[in-house]
């Protein structure tokens, strides 16, 4: 048995040993316990392997010879476009794409309109290989500092209120809603997993994370994706607009939550 496998079944059947239908437990908790376990175990942990690879993919030339670093500056701290605390206030309007933007989306629209890349490269799964690692490099500038959306320009103002009804909406053949699972029910055990409290546990300050259960680094656009799948409604595609509304409700939920990226959750 590879390590990857032996320690994905140590860390699930530690859960199994203690959970039961209807336990409500505290899911700040349960991470912890398997963090330490996967520390104790490897010595590192996989999510800050791969922030350093968005790191390496921030300073890498891109196509047209031009690096994220060459506007934003080295690591992000240059003095015309910092990127230090720009997570922390998004998703946001921005004027050079018209359009309120995610952390994934406004990856995606840089790396196209400023390094060259071409959309097909950054289409569907393969794309992601490249944009998670940098989305999650991104976001960890932000780390120690609070979020701040406030939602001013229209098209801001727009997308919450499309957010706040793809909330409370419930839809697909189980007549689910988020606010059906996160609100009435987060904290209690679905299966093996314990189901959030977005708003209570301001959950935009901990994604990206790394999801020990899949071996794999999620931003909130995956997260997102992995519910519509579990309730039996089509996922939307990478980068629609309802992954952005969905994240401008719960990032103005999750205002004055300290930024601790990359996450580290089931």
């Amino acid at each position: 048995m590879s390590i990857k496998y032996f320690l994905l079944f140590m860390l699930t059947s530690g859960i199994l040993a203690f959970s039961f239908a209807g336990d409500r437990l505290d899911p700040a908790e349960e991470v912890k316990k398997q963090k330490k376990l996967l520390l104790e175990m490897m010595g590192i942990l996989p999510g800050d392997v791969i922030v350093e690879e968005g790191k390496e993919i921030f300073h890498k030339e891109g196509p047209n010879g031009k690096s994220c670093a060459s506007c934003h500056g080295k690591d992000g701290k240059g003095e015309k476009l910092p990127l230090v605390g720009a997570y922390a206030t998004m998703p946001k309007y921005y004027k050079d794409i018209d359009m309120v933007a995610d952390l994934d989306l406004r990856v995606k629209s840089c790396m196209e309109k400023y390094t060259g890349y071409d959309p097909e490269e950054l289409k569907g799964k393969k794309g992601r290989k490249i944009i998670v690692p940098l989305a999650t490099y991104v976001a960890s500038l932000s780390n120690g500092m609070k979020f701040n959306v406030q939602p001013r320009h229209p098209k801001e103002k727009e997308m919450y209120k499309k957010g706040e009804e793809l909330w409370y909406a419930r839809v697909g053949k189980m007549d689910f809603s988020c606010a059906m699972c996160h609100d009435k029910y987060g904290g209690y055990r679905i299966r093996l997993q314990t189901l959030a409290e977005p708003k209570k546990s301001k959950v935009m300050r901990y994604w990206p994370a790394y999801r020990y259960s899949k071996d794999k680094m999620w931003t909130m656009e995956d997260r997102i994706r992995g519910c519509y799948k579990q309730i039996r409604v089509t996922k939307p595609p990478f980068y629609h607009w309802a992954h952005v509304a969905l994240q401008m409700y719960m990032a103005v939920n999750s205002n004055g939550g300290v930024v601790e990226v990359p996450g580290f959750v089931r």
